[in-house]
């Protein structure tokens, strides 16, 4: 079994002052970019997910990217140097471990990322039914933070957010940028059950379940607009580094969104997209 060394940082490259690689188990590299859940960070994350997956090297199984950090899993057996070939059992200087060899990779990359284009960010509009039995935590959410729940609807839809990542549950986006003066903490029992589409507010943070969950969100709305379909080419709306909108509809605008919602097939479900970024 190949050996798993210590964590060991990278020196200041374009990504950013703070690089650190550290092995999960043996088959996972964890690279860390930043401290917190800050742009520029969150730049740097998409950076390196962005030339990952348009140059993959030899032995790139996935890429997980997640607030602070891109998880990178390889296969040992397949493992190459993008640039002459070689593998960690015939590498310069004698045999290393996978992990030697895929940090040495991962470094010349991180080393170079300034060259790397961002691709322009999309935005996403969701429509949002506010309140009512799809969103019973609402008035809660507005006592806790001493606001009306008209307040609360017009600073929940007056950001633009950031997914930060997608996780939790398939095509869950972790959305950055709601106003603090909505904040509400978990709740201390969670529902067994939340319908796909419900959006919750947990903490300093807010969210859209994209499928049928359990979860401890405060529930103040929900969207009709299908977030993940499993059998689609990518399942996920929402992905890592897309804007998002809300826009409050009435309870008869969400009914007649849902029932057209089958003759859309491309995702867009009445949804607008600006890639001017």
């Amino acid at each position: 079994m190949p050996s798993v060394e210590k964590n060991k940082k990278v020196a200041e490259s374009d990504v950013g002052e703070y690089v650190e690689l550290s092995p999960l188990g043996d088959t996972v590299v964890i690279v860390t970019l930043g401290n917190g859940t800050d742009q520029h960070t969150h730049r740097k994350v998409q950076a390196l997910s962005l030339y990952l997956n348009r140059y993959p090297f030899p032995g790139l199984v996935e890429i997980v990217p997640a607030f602070v950090t891109v998880a990178v899993y390889y296969d040992p057996i397949k493992l190459r140097d993008p640039l002459t070939g070689a593998s960690w059992r015939s590498g310069a200087g004698g045999t290393v471990s996978p992990y030697t060899w895929i940090c040495r990779i991962l470094e010349g990359i991180i080393a170079n990322l300034a060259d790397q284009a961002a691709e322009a960010p999309r935005t996403v509009h969701i429509p949002v039914y506010y309140g009512g039995e799809w969103g019973p935590d609402l008035p809660a959410v507005a006592q806790h933070n001493g606001l009306t729940v008209d307040e609360v609807i017009e600073l929940h839809a007056a950001p633009e957010y950031l997914v930060h990542m997608i996780g939790f549950a398939p095509g869950f986006p972790y959305l950055g940028g709601m106003s603090r003066r909505i904040a509400a903490p978990r709740r201390s029992t969670p529902r067994l059950t939340i319908a796909a589409g419900t959006v919750g507010i947990g903490g300093q943070q807010t969210g859209i379940y994209p499928i049928s969950t359990p979860g401890g969100w405060q529930l103040i709305g929900r969207t009709p607009v299908t977030l993940f379909r499993r059998d689609n080419e990518a399942p996920s709306l929402l992905q890592a580094g897309d804007r998002v909108r809300f826009q409050p509809i009435s309870h008869k605008q969400y009914l007649e969104w849902r029932r057209s919602e089958h003759e859309y097939s491309n995702y867009t479900c009445g949804s607008s997209y600006d890639d001017s970024g």
